[in-house]
């Protein structure tokens, strides 16, 4: 999902931007399992407003039916509340997963572990640097769970000792050595219990935290501290192949490999082993979307946002779950649809992502700006299957939002040389190259991953490039859809891309109008190889084979493929791109 070293903006607004949650008038009793259309009224994570009977949340559906980890408590109450507390910061709910470990405690104050728990969660993840300003919460919860480590086991007492090290004493210390210290005392714990796999699993997340979503190159060679972190995942699933933060964590460590495919088995598993965790049940998607598996990810999708609807919709959840996690789902669905040639959902999945589930009041704020991708989706999806009249009807954006300006001045040029009106889409070219330069967008990233200027210049590059093969000037369409590869193959690495989708489905497009077929078989192949089994680029491969002499056995091989890709698909091609 998001790929950033640091989050401190949204780590903030888990702290104090979820002012908006409304209370339920009923609860459930305390210890009675709730479907995730019921919830606790919750204010933040550390100010959680007590229910009548003096709970702080519920437990939830679907999360640990089939897990738990014992700790040292006198009330089985307090250890399901931690055992949901583990779980759903497994599935990145770091907020919800605090209020159960505070629930916990409060069910038993003694219970050193629940106060360990609360620590984890306050810490940095693989999606999120830590937020200084949580740094003293921490230590406090520490300090808690050490007054009553006499009730512990030497297991939990190592636990809490090495938790202890994850932090400096002040938020002005670089915490980079402490993140270290951390990850090598996990370690080494994990050679006194190797039989913990939860601990296990810890291990491997502490040493993926000190590298977030950096582990691979380009071209999927391992970094140099890759090969430890996928050992011992490894040797965690040889164990159990069904431990859900096992399979997380690989599914994550292996995407951007040279090989996803070795996860998917254990994607295959995770589908429905946590079926109350949106996050986890989504998880699969990134490797079904690196393996081709596009329905699968549709699916696994829609299966996520039903689960998350009902979470955030009936809890009033605030910060950064609802804020990006459940986007991130809906944005997913709309990318996986689209690979697999379903344009109708993949419009409809992110109309509701960007009308429904952003917060169009944030993208105003330059810290989060960043929000302003996801309502560009649909504009991307409409270019992609030639919604021409779609695009028109769209609303200009504000003046205060550039980078939405930017893509919509982008699609409304595809649109008007769909059209025919070139004199039209030369005004939206314009205006794309004044906002190219746009000293905003040039401060702007899509989660610290990829410039928002990088995203405008591809835009303008394949606007320019459209309009030159609609004039008939077919070489220079060719150069600048080239120049557009180029920088799309510079974006870093997200899932979904960044730029949405393959500019090599049109420059393969325009070379197969120019009678270059080998060529445009080399660029369909070379985009199978980034989005495996793409309809898209099997059907522009099939015409680049099937107009080469001699090939049309390799074509049909192709057209064979192509069938399976697209048996899903509401449009037919007769290209690479939507005729149209």
């Amino acid at each position: 999902m998001m790929r950033t070293i640091l989050f401190p903006i949204l780590l903030f607004i888990l702290f104090a931007g979820c002012q908006s949650r409304q209370a339920m008038k009923s609860r459930a009793p305390v210890g009675q399992a709730v479907p995730l259309s019921f919830c606790a009224p919750k204010t933040v994570v550390l100010d959680t407003e007590p229910g009548p009977d003096g709970s702080l949340t519920p437990l939830f559906w679907g999360l640990t039916d089939h897990f738990s980890y014992p700790v040292s408590t006198g009330s089985k109450k307090a250890q399901k509340f931690f055992d949901q507390g583990l779980m759903l910061a497994y599935g990145f709910n770091h907020a919800e997963a605090a209020r159960s470990f505070r629930e916990a405690a409060r069910l038993d104050p003694e219970c050193a572990m629940a106060y360990w728990g609360l620590a984890y969660v306050l810490g940095p993840n693989y999606n999120a640097g830590m937020d200084p300003n949580t740094l003293p919460h921490a230590l406090e919860a520490i300090e808690a769970a050490r007054a009553r480590m006499h009730n512990c086991t030497a297991k939990e007492q190592l636990l809490i000792n090495t938790i202890a090290k994850r932090y400096p004493k002040s938020k002005d210390e670089d915490p980079q050595p402490y993140y270290q210290a951390y990850a090598d005392a996990l370690k080494a714990a994990h050679r006194q219990y190797p039989d913990d796999l939860d601990l296990a699993a810890m291990t491997a997340e502490a040493l993926m935290d000190m590298h977030p979503w950096d582990l691979w190159e380009k071209d999927g060679t391992a970094k140099a501290w890759t090969p430890e972190i996928i050992d011992l995942i490894e040797g965690t699933l040889a164990k159990d192949p069904r431990h859900p933060q096992a399979i997380h964590l690989y599914v994550h460590a292996t995407e951007a490999s040279g090989n996803p495919e070795r996860a998917i088995p254990y994607a295959k598993t995770l589908e429905r082993l946590v079926p109350g965790s949106g996050h986890l049940v989504h998880m699969p998607s990134h490797t079904n979307i690196n393996t081709g598996q596009y329905h699968e990810g549709t699916l696994a999708n829609e299966r996520a946002v039903k689960i998350d609807s009902m979470y955030v919709e009936t809890c009033h959840e605030g910060g950064i779950y609802p804020l990006a996690y459940y986007p991130h789902n809906w944005h997913f669905l709309a990318a996986c649809a689209a690979l697999e040639g379903r344009g109708n959902r993949a419009l409809e999945a992110s109309r509701y992502m960007a009308d429904y589930v952003v917060d169009q009041k944030l993208m105003y704020e330059p810290e989060m700006a960043t929000l302003q991708h996801y309502y560009t989706i649909p504009w991307n999806i409409m270019v992609k299957f030639a919604m021409w009249d779609e695009i028109l009807a769209e609303k200009k954006p504000d003046d205060g939002l550039p980078y939405l300006k930017a893509i919509w001045e982008y699609a409304r040029g595809m649109a008007y040389c769909g059209k025919g009106n070139l004199d039209a889409a030369s005004q939206s070219l314009k205006i794309l190259k004044t906002l190219e330069t746009d000293t905003t967008i040039a401060k702007m990233t899509i989660w610290e991953i990829n410039k928002a200027t990088d995203i405008v210049r591809i835009a303008r590059y394949v606007l320019e490039g459209e309009m030159a093969y609609r004039q008939g000037k077919l070489p220079e369409s060719i150069r600048l859809l080239k120049q557009a590869v180029d920088y799309e193959d510079q974006l870093n690495y997200n899932e979904p891309p960044d730029w949405f989708f393959s500019v090599r489905h049109p420059l393969g497009h325009v070379l197969l109008e120019a009678g270059q077929y080998r060529e445009a078989e080399n660029v369909f192949r070379k985009d199978l190889e980034e989005y495996k089994e793409n309809g898209w680029a099997l059907m522009g491969l099939y015409q680049s084979l099937a107009k080469q002499h001699g090939r049309s056995a390799d074509a049909n091989a192709i057209l064979k493929r192509y069938k399976n890709a697209w048996q899903w698909a509401d449009i037919k091609l007769g290209s690479s791109v939507v005729m149209n």
